[in-house]
């Protein structure tokens, strides 16, 4: 039989830390600034209309440039692009100019910077947003599409990066 107990913050991170995700840096730019992070939680909602949905933390004042610019890019990394992951986390404190200076950026339709080299690019209309506890759901609304080289998908999954074998579906440590 199964036992209900209260959950606390720790424990549900600590399981959580089991949930293998890709890796992903969305930005946006507009009238309210320029803004990057780095994300794990964001997924498809639909193809018809393309939708998708990324789950940024509300405790951070900055994230809330994406709701005020009303658009925004997923820009899907590749395991060469650790370095990119780490330095939008902010845990490395870098400015905001040092952060974009680790990729090559364009644009597609938004305006919102879209990262050359990734693996997908999602460049997105802000279409709503939900706010739950401590995050903020942005559904976006697929504008503009870039697929880059099919690459090994970098993946963080106990709290460390992982990447996919390609000969078989198994995780390898990132060296």
């Amino acid at each position: 039989m199964l036992k209900k107990n209260d959950i606390g913050p720790q424990a549900y991170r600590d399981a959580m830390s089991h949930f293998a995700g890709h890796v992903h840096v969305v930005t946006t730019d507009g009238p309210a600034g320029k803004r990057g992070t780095t994300v794990i939680a964001a997924c498809s909602v639909s193809d018809t209309p393309p939708t998708i949905l990324v789950c940024l933390n509300r405790e951070n004042a900055k994230n809330e440039l994406f709701v005020k610019n009303g658009r925004f890019a997923l820009n899907t990394l590749a395991s060469h692009q650790e370095p990119l992951s780490i330095g939008f986390s902010g845990i490395t404190g870098l400015s905001l100019e040092e952060r974009f200076a680790l990729g090559e950026w364009d644009v597609i339709s938004t305006g919102a910077p879209t990262l050359k080299g990734a693996l997908a690019v999602f460049d997105c209309e802000l279409i709503d947003t939900k706010d739950l506890a401590t995050h903020r759901v942005l559904f976006g609304k697929v504008t503009g599409l870039r697929m880059g080289d099919n690459l090994r998908p970098l993946i963080y999954h106990a709290r460390g990066y992982h990447v996919l074998d390609s000969g078989a579906a198994a995780f390898t440590e990132k060296e």
